[in-house]
């Protein structure tokens, strides 16, 4: 699709008139219908205004004319749900939700970003070895990682994390082994529903937000995992069966 065709379509699923959406991208409506007859394309700054107002990206926007990668792990962003946002919620086309939230880059370590790679690329056409090679020799070529001393926040996210996991570790629940690392996990692969006392079921998670946790086996054995789930708000531990199913809430706290 054209940008004259995504900006109508995007517009009328939105319920707006060309009025309407001038005034919220502050033009005149005849630009806005300059725009949709392809007499001319918003400059920079109304794209990124079109962006927010319609939550998609300006590549999106445009069209997809661009092959987007994150540049802190290399994953393709091919799907405007895996784009980072930054801290105003305005989406971030350069890197991956895993990779950075809300403001925030959750990777200071390329070894720990390279094992935790490592884990979700392993199939039956790559081994470990072959995955681990191939991402020590791209990931120094990605703008973060060439860049890492003007990007990185001096370890204060990682100084966080680690406040993080002594406030789980202090709640000392029975058959939870300590906590060691926290990853970066996005809201919709991790958003289960709970049974409630009074029979109802409750998601607690924002599917388009990053959230740092981790899985952890039960000490006693058996096939449930415990789940755990931080953010700057709260604290939230569950168990659940190797498949994700008979989810159950043990604790959430607000911090």
């Amino acid at each position: 699709m054209e940008t004259r065709e995504i900006i109508l379509e995007l517009r009328t699923q939105k319920g707006l008139s060309q009025e309407e959406l001038a005034e919220k991208v502050m033009v005149t409506r005849q630009a806005v219908s300059r725009w949709e007859n392809g007499e001319t394309i918003p400059n920079t700054e109304t794209l990124k205004l079109l962006s927010k107002e319609f939550d998609v990206s300006i590549n999106t926007l445009l069209g997809a004319p661009r092959q987007l990668i994150c540049q802190c792990c290399g994953m393709p962003l091919e799907d405007d749900a895996i784009i980072s946002r930054d801290s105003d919620g305005s989406l971030n086309e350069d890197y991956c939700k895993w990779c950075y939230a809300d403001g925030n880059y959750t990777y200071s370590d390329m070894d720990d970003l390279i094992d935790v790679c490592a884990k979700n690329m392993v199939n039956e056409n790559f081994t470990e070895e072959q995955v681990r090679a191939y991402m020590k020799e791209m990931l120094p070529k990605l703008d973060y990682w060439k860049r890492y001393d003007e990007l990185s926040d001096n370890g204060q996210f990682e100084e966080f994390k680690k406040q993080l996991i002594t406030e789980i570790n202090e709640l000392h629940i029975e058959g939870m082994p300590k906590v060691e690392k926290l990853n970066a996990l996005v809201g919709r692969d991790i958003n289960l529903e709970y049974p409630l006392p009074n029979g109802m079921r409750v998601k607690f998670l924002d599917n388009q937000k990053t959230y740092l946790g981790n899985q952890l086996e039960c000490e006693f054995g058996g096939e449930r995992y415990f789940g755990v789930l931080a953010s700057m708000d709260f604290v939230m531990v569950c168990t659940y069966d190797a498949d994700l199913t008979n989810p159950e809430l043990i604790l959430y706290k607000k911090r």
